[in-house]
């Protein structure tokens, strides 16, 4: 795949705006505040608030020598590795040495970093499997090896206004977004699992290239293409944060500034629209409120989590009919033809399944991912729906796997039936962590092994495969 030189935007980046962001965020003062009261911050107020060197989202001010980051005490083998929370990171560069403790923090005050879709015991596991050449992963690494976004010479294509239409018609910067968010999120799990520091510098680049340009994304399919790239961008940031020393304090806050003006504001109040774009939008901003140690934004996220689902997946317990979005009013007509008029409603059945499968496995994927970093988090969102997740993934994998489609079903058609790269989490959480019986996706996985990429859905047979408990 060949790539622009690095686009350079006209309008105001984001990196231009931080010192004003710090002062004036919404949310910034109160994160400071709390982060003063739990004793991670230690610079004055004057300095968090922009008298000194800018705060921005992290908190604060670098402090003194080697502290460790506010995920947790320094990993095992050194001293923390991170631009942390309050102090300033170390000079090991040992891939996995640093950052957040070796496993979640079940603090409420306190994020699990890295702790978006993977947190770090889960990563040390499959790095573990991998020192000992063990499949699957050994070959998910080799497939992601030979993607043409893993390229030590990928070059980020950034832009100021990144405008998508109707499937993204026109198309503005809205391929070139989503190719750099997996291939930042690329080079950083390739850094995690190899050590090799040419990965972490280029991730960082791309993360970089970005936070320095992008002001806005516009058009029809705005929220939705905010809602993709901001669900993997904080996958891709988290790890090195975390992770490596080298992301430089003011380069992590601008960061976090694109993610705060850039994409939040489109994504954190819902959608009236199909069901796939509400659940990415609420992955995206849950994954950006872990990065931004955003406890209020997090909330929101999970309790949308929580009403959504249930409107997306039926289960006969819900009645004779489907539970209603809780964006928008759709009863009676409205709602049945909000199903793409399907009339029989059985376990499993998705909102979007008489539409085509391929938005059925955008729902369920980004409903999957949020809830894994949910229960990173201490939230276990599996938990709370077992048999509803299950209903999905077995209904759908089942004529992903080429069953015969009944009558009664779509008018006995379904189309786009082909498999995503989406099925490792959901079944390591739902049959690998709460032995749950899931017969149709056991089946499937094997012909989709290893996963690749595309849109919101990355890598999953390295990252999640037979992972089981591991880091929780």
């Amino acid at each position: 795949m060949s790539h622009l030189p690095l686009a350079s935007g006209g309008a105001l980046p984001a990196a231009v705006v931080i010192a004003a962001a710090a002062a004036s965020s919404s949310h910034e003062r109160p994160a400071a505040m709390k982060l003063l009261l739990s004793g991670f911050l230690t610079a004055t107020l004057a300095l968090a608030w922009g008298c000194g060197s800018a705060g921005g989202p992290s908190g604060g001010a670098s402090g003194s020598t080697g502290a460790s980051s506010s995920g947790g005490a320094a990993g095992t083998g050194g001293a923390a590795a991170t631009t942390g929370v309050g102090g300033a990171a170390s000079t090991t560069v040992t891939a996995g040495s640093g950052g957040a403790g070796g496993g979640p923090i079940k603090d409420p005050n306190a994020f699990v970093h890295p702790g978006v879709q993977v947190d770090k015991g889960q990563l040390d596991f499959v790095k573990a499997k991998l020192a000992a050449n063990a499949e699957p992963w050994s070959t998910a690494l080799a497939e992601l090896k030979k993607s043409s976004f893993a390229a030590l010479d990928y070059q980020a294509m950034p832009r100021a206004t990144v405008e998508c239409g109707p499937t993204s018609n026109p198309d503005h910067g809205c391929t070139e977004e989503k190719n750099d968010v997996l291939a930042a999120y690329a080079h950083a799990l390739l850094w995690y699992f190899t050590g090799d520091e040419a990965h972490a510098k280029k991730s960082i680049e791309i993360m970089n290239a970005w936070s320095a340009v992008l002001v806005e994304h516009t058009n029809s399919n705005a929220a939705l293409q905010a809602a993709w790239a901001a669900s993997i961008w904080p996958r891709a940031s988290e790890i090195m944060r975390y992770t490596y020393a080298g992301w430089a304090k003011a380069d992590v806050d601008a960061f976090g500034v694109m993610l705060e003006k850039a994409y939040m504001p489109l994504i954190d109040h819902g959608s009236a629209s199909n069901g796939n774009w509400e659940l990415s939008m609420i992955e995206a901003s849950m994954g950006i409120a872990v990065f931004l140690d955003d406890h209020a934004a997090f909330k929101t996220s999970v309790d949308q989590w929580r009403k959504r689902t249930p409107a997306y997946v039926y289960l006969a317990t819900d009645g004779a009919t489907p539970v209603p979005p809780p964006t928008g009013s759709k009863t009676g007509a409205a709602l049945i033809a909000f199903w793409y008029d399907q009339s029989k409603f059985v376990d499993g059945l998705c909102q979007e399944t008489c539409r085509d499968l391929g938005h059925v496995q955008y729902g369920l994927a980004a409903m999957t991912n949020a809830a894994e970093t949910a229960t990173i988090q201490g939230v276990d969102l599996f938990a709370e729906e077992p048999e509803r997740l299950r209903a999905g993934y077995e209904f759908h994998a089942q004529f992903l796997d080429k069953a015969a489609v009944p009558s009664w079903l779509c008018g006995g058609k379904l189309t786009d039936a082909t498999p995503d790269p989406m099925w490792e989490i959901g079944y390591n959480a739902l049959f690998g962590r709460a032995g749950l019986d899931l017969p149709e996706t056991k089946k499937l996985l094997p012909t989709i092994r290893p996963t690749g990429a595309t849109h919101h859905m990355a890598w999953e047979t390295l990252t999640h495969a037979g992972i089981g408990k591991a880091g929780l």
